[in-house]
C-alpha cells in the first residue's frame, strides 16, 4: 500500500470512535491508556490528559503499522449492530428439558431461555 493511501486509511480509522480505558499505574505512577478493540495498543501519561494524547499517537502509530503489514484492523466494538438472535446447538437431552420445563411454564422454549439466560 502507498504512503498516501496508507495516511488516507489512517484519517479514516482516527476518525472512528475507539473505546478506551485509563488506568493509574501504582508502580511507576501515571496512567496507562489501552484500547481494548485494538490489541497491544497502548500508552502512558503522568497525567490523564498526557495519556490521552499519547494514546492518540500510539493509535496512529498502531494502524499504521497495521496497515503497513497489511493486517485487518478491527471496527470499534460499539460500531458492530446486533440482530438479538443466535443459533446454538446442544444435546438432545437438554433440548428436551427445556421443551418440558418451558411447556411446564406455559411459555416458549425461546421465553424461557431468555429467562434462564437473563437470570445467570
Amino acid at each position: 500500500m502507498k504512503k498516501i493511501e496508507i495516511n488516507k486509511k489512517i484519517y479514516e480509522y482516527m476518525n472512528r470512535k475507539y473505546r478506551f480505558e485509563i488506568v493509574e499505574d501504582e508502580d511507576e505512577g501515571g496512567y496507562v491508556i489501552s484500547y481494548p478493540d485494538l490489541p497491544g495498543c497502548l500508552s502512558s501519561g503522568a497525567t490523564i490528559e498526557e495519556a490521552i494524547k499519547n494514546g492518540e499517537d500510539a493509535k496512529k502509530e498502531w494502524f499504521y503499522s497495521m496497515l503497513e503489514d497489511d493486517q485487518e484492523i478491527p471496527e470499534p466494538f460499539d460500531s458492530v449492530t446486533f440482530s438479538g438472535e443466535f443459533r446454538i446447538r446442544m444435546p438432545k437431552s437438554l433440548h428436551r428439558r427445556l421443551a418440558i420445563r418451558s411447556k411446564e411454564e406455559g411459555i416458549s422454549m425461546n421465553q424461557y431461555c431468555i429467562y434462564l439466560l437473563s437470570r445467570a
